[in-house]
């Protein structure tokens, strides 16, 4: 080209045009936030799957360490007190083929403290019937406090209960496979354990 359009010399016009400085700054401030934001996130993250979690286990363990070990409401209270044999008095009746068993078993009840009733032969709805060891009868109310004292002498036999029965008397019916009552020391034991029965207790481990 020739003229007054001629360029002349090693320098050249720059044809580019001018960047604003401000959105550069932008964009880096805003580059910079995310980034932080993505690192602040991240180290939430491995703080949860990490170090998170192992605090919380042991701020559960210092919890349970720091809970004293506590009974449970019935450790060292007494329900209601078992009777002793000499309050329970006890019939005995023969439901077997077998003759004298309700007398010899009777004299080695009144042996172990127990008041002897009645001794004779069971009723119709027992004699003959009853297979196994025997049957403890008793009122509903005997359920819980003077079957089982009865149940230490013979504690294979079958506990039931009359709701009808109004006296505080208990049967031993005596079965086809009655041989012996249990051995005094067993039952003693067995007495020993309802008077004084080991309390549970709820506590936790110790740390």
């Amino acid at each position: 080209m020739g003229g007054k359009y001629r360029i002349t010399g090693d320098k050249y016009p720059r044809m580019r045009r001018r960047r604003k400085r401000g959105k550069v700054v932008a964009a880096v401030v805003a580059s910079v936030v995310a980034l932080g934001l993505v690192a602040w996130g991240t180290l939430q993250l491995i703080d949860v799957f990490t170090g998170g979690g192992k605090k919380a286990e042991a701020a559960g363990s210092n919890a349970d360490c720091s809970t004293k070990a506590s009974p449970s409401p019935s450790a060292g209270t007494k329900g209601a007190a078992a009777p002793k044999p000499a309050q329970i008095t006890v019939n005995v009746y023969n439901a077997t083929t077998r003759s004298g068993l309700a007398k010899s078993t009777a004299d080695e009840l009144k042996k172990r403290g127990f008041k002897i009733g009645e001794i004779g032969n069971a009723s119709k709805e027992f004699d003959k019937k009853t297979k196994g060891t025997g049957v403890l009868l008793g009122p509903a109310s005997s359920l819980n406090t003077s079957l089982p004292v009865l149940a230490t002498q013979l504690p294979t036999a079958e506990r039931r209960t009359d709701a009808a029965r109004k006296d505080a008397t208990l049967d031993l019916i005596i079965g086809n496979n009655f041989k012996t009552l249990t051995p005094k020391p067993t039952a003693d034991k067995a007495l020993a354990a309802l008077a004084n029965p080991k309390p549970t207790s709820t506590s936790k481990k110790a740390c």
